[in-house]
């Protein structure tokens, strides 16, 4: 998995909608992460008072993962720049066709 900066990862990501969008698909996972790598003992440590979270957002396509970490003073502009993306890439999708449900025959 490849680790990018947020404009890296929202240009990787348009190039990754482009690729799906002939066949296959995109993932997209987003969690709190609070800057850690490894766990950290139980026993001895006091915790963090107030930790700087942020916030780990994961793409996948097929073949190719890519990663990004945004800090929370970048949320908003993150976010903004993220729907205008989303906006841009998801307007030719195709209508799923629902299943007709039978109608059940009157006794």
């Amino acid at each position: 998995m490849v680790l990018l900066t947020n404009d890296e990862f929202l240009t990787e990501l348009t190039k990754l909608f482009q690729k799906a969008r002939v066949s296959g698909s995109v993932t997209m996972t987003m969690k709190r992460y609070d800057g850690r790598t490894k766990p950290h003992p139980r026993d001895g440590t006091p915790a963090v008072p107030n930790p700087k979270y942020k916030c780990l957002i994961r793409a996948q396509s097929s073949s190719k993962k890519i990663s990004t970490v945004v800090d929370q003073e970048d949320v908003e502009k993150f976010s903004t720049a993220y729907t205008n993306l989303l906006k841009t890439s998801v307007n030719g999708l195709k209508r799923l066709k629902k299943p007709k449900k039978k109608a059940i025959a009157a006794q």
